[in-house]
């Protein structure tokens, strides 16, 4: 039970500083986004000085189930990856508002912005944490969770 309560705290302080542009862009204008991806023992960090945000997973086992099960980056298409993530998201954020139901596996609201566009490292990360998420803790957040 400490393992849920502490991965879940922990790993949502991925989204926590998430901001929004301060105007949409659009799909002609292209900007070089300058992401880092730094990984210590079990922590995964993602940032985005040009748009602000930071994603920290902090979950004993994710780094190595991410480098033996998950699919290689570039397997999905960032498109994939968005729409897998909104759909999870928001049932996740779903049960946040439902601890009477789901207790306390899920602790923070995630704030993933379909209108943002986070690149495709940070949603590749995201979409493969969920993955782990749910078949470790047997956990279903809709459609079909791929079996790796």
């Amino acid at each position: 039970m400490k393992k849920y309560i502490l991965s879940i705290a922990i790993v949502f302080v991925l989204l926590l500083s998430c901001k929004s542009q301060d105007k949409p862009q659009s799909k002609k204008e292209h900007i070089v986004k300058t992401e880092t991806t730094t990984v210590t023992n079990d922590t995964v960090k993602i940032a985005n000085e040009e748009l602000e945000y930071e994603i920290i997973i902090i979950d004993p086992g994710f780094n190595g189930w991410l480098a033996s099960r998950a699919r290689q980056r570039g397997y999905y298409s960032q498109n994939y990856l968005e729409m897998k993530n909104r759909l999870w998201i928001v049932e996740w954020n779903s049960r946040v508002s439902n601890p009477q139901r789901y207790g306390n596996l899920y602790q923070m609201r995630v704030d993933y912005r379909p209108q943002i566009d986070y690149g495709y490292e940070v949603n590749y990360l995201l979409y493969n944490y969920l993955v782990y998420f749910q078949l470790s803790n047997n956990q279903k957040l809709g459609g079909i969770i791929p079996q790796y």
